[in-house]
């Protein structure tokens, strides 16, 4: 049974796959599980995935649920949750394993954006800061727990946004602060090339205070949308 699992949530991402999987084929080696939860492609990803994973796991759409199903379905003892549109940091099974084994119940790396705003370098400081004081993290920093403190809480929350958050709040609530890695993962910046830096800053600022003041996920999720 491999120490590491590494749950992967797609959705019609046939155009990245095979490189991005291709990148992480070094892992594979060194005995890490590959598992792609897919939501319901309509452009051919599970195929392109298939060869370059240990396991396809086709599951209801959404990222929560993907990633449940991933993480149940998954053999590993730590588990890793990775947006296809983040990149790990050289050695990064090593880094988790040793904070796990070390200690930790569970953690997230620092972060990168990799997009055309010069602003994104301070967004990307401002995530890793507001984590720091806040012992929140996010999807975009590769979420890794240990599966019996992921199973512990209830995995991550049946809805459709804000379940990284939902999931960490969860963990802290039983007095379990993360890691924090500072070998950044670095991951796209198109969600702020597409809308705007200041307007997706704002946007998502205001989503998690309406979040933070008890509003309803899925009503936040049509808000986002």
């Amino acid at each position: 049974m491999s120490t590491l699992s590494i749950v992967i949530p797609v959705l019609n991402e046939a155009a990245r796959l095979p490189a991005y999987l291709a990148a992480l084929q070094s892992l594979r080696a060194r005995g890490v599980q590959l598992v792609l939860a897919d939501g319901g492609s309509q452009d051919g990803s599970p195929a392109l995935a298939a060869p370059w994973v240990d396991l396809l796991v086709h599951a209801p759409r959404g990222r929560a649920r993907q990633m449940n199903a991933g993480a149940a379905a998954a053999s590993g003892e730590q588990l890793l949750f990775l947006h296809a549109d983040t990149d790990l940091p050289q050695g990064a099974d090593a880094m988790v394993s040793k904070a796990l084994r070390g200690g930790a119940s569970w953690g997230r790396f620092d972060v990168l954006i990799d997009g055309r705003s010069r602003w994104l370098p301070v967004v990307a400081f401002g995530m890793n800061q507001r984590s720091r004081w806040t012992g929140i993290a996010t999807g975009d920093q590769a979420i890794f727990v240990r599966r019996d403190i992921f199973d512990r809480v209830g995995g991550f929350p049946d809805q459709p946004l804000m379940e990284d958050i939902e999931l960490s709040q969860r963990l802290l609530a039983h007095g379990l602060r993360p890691a924090f890695l500072r070998p950044p993962v670095v991951t796209s910046g198109r969600r702020w090339d597409e809308r705007g830096t200041w307007h997706t800053i704002v946007l998502m600022w205001a989503l998690r205070w309406r979040y933070w003041r008890g509003e309803s996920a899925q009503s936040i999720w049509e808000a986002y949308r």
